[in-house]
């Protein structure tokens, strides 16, 4: 089987209007599927079936209110549409030649397959960093990520509860890791699972870390829960997504972070 023949069973026509539109709902659809099955597993798990166990390690007390929640995954449905887009967008690009996103797994072997992954993660956590940080300015803020800092005490479907220009903003890590390196369908989808499942884990509003974590080297390293819901509380610093590496090496950690983390895991 050729190349091309490989090209077209994977990734339909987008010659039309029609074909553009089919795709963009297949990917949001796929999107979608995946993030309520992430953000709705972790709303049963913490807000429903394990509530009074897990009651103490809630970051903030209150529950989020319920037209907040509402409100989250209205944004979050007009968020996966945006990622279609974008999505649709970059397989047309592929479909020219321009990306660098290949189908033959044994064309760079198991070693590249697993190493894509791991670099599209730390590119993933560098790109949002920066990107968030840029949305605070306050020339941008109030239209491209207020929406999202509506979530005072964010529920797991405040993940994707996006303004449109930041829904934007936070799907180019697609078509930017497949114009930087080459990486298989396959290992993008791996790394997307990673992406939803962390940030769902983020805003869910539980810390699941144990307090040991921030007296090792690796709670210097990894982000936490807490680190990101004391972010939607005071709306200024811990900008970063799964590490903690930039918000530490360019002091933007909030002073009370590990203070924090460690009042909520003593509970």
């Amino acid at each position: 089987m050729s190349s091309s023949t490989v090209m077209r069973s994977l990734f339909p026509s987008l010659e039309t209007g029609a074909d553009f539109l089919r795709t963009i709902a297949r990917i949001a659809v796929s999107d979608g599927i995946r993030y309520t099955l992430f953000a709705g597993t972790a709303w049963l798990l913490g807000y429903v079936w394990l509530r009074p166990r897990w009651a103490r390690r809630k970051i903030l007390p209150a529950n989020p209110a319920r037209q907040d929640v509402w409100r989250e995954i209205r944004y979050s449905l007009r968020t996966v549409v945006i990622y279609g887009l974008v999505g649709v967008t970059t397989l047309w690009a592929t479909q020219r030649g321009w990306t660098r996103l290949y189908l033959d797994l044994s064309a760079r072997g198991a070693f590249w397959f697993w190493a894509s992954i791991a670099m599209t993660i730390v590119l993933h956590d560098t790109y949002f960093y920066w990107t968030h940080r840029l949305l605070h300015h306050r020339r941008i803020f109030r239209w491209a990520h207020v929406a999202h800092h509506r979530s005072t005490n964010p529920s797991p479907w405040a993940a994707y509860a996006f303004a449109p220009a930041e829904a934007v903003v936070q799907a180019g890590i697609f078509p930017l890791a497949v114009c930087l390196y080459p990486i298989h369908p396959l290992a993008f989808l791996i790394f997307m699972l990673w992406q939803v499942g962390f940030n769902v884990l983020g805003h869910a509003g539980f810390e699941i870390y144990p307090r040991a974590l921030m007296d090792s080297w690796l709670g210097k390293v990894l982000n936490t829960p807490t680190n990101h819901v004391m972010h939607h509380e005071f709306v200024r610093g811990n900008y970063g997504l799964y590490f903690n590496v930039w918000d530490r090496l360019m002091g933007t950690n909030h002073e009370c972070y590990e203070a924090r983390f460690r009042e909520v895991t003593t509970r």
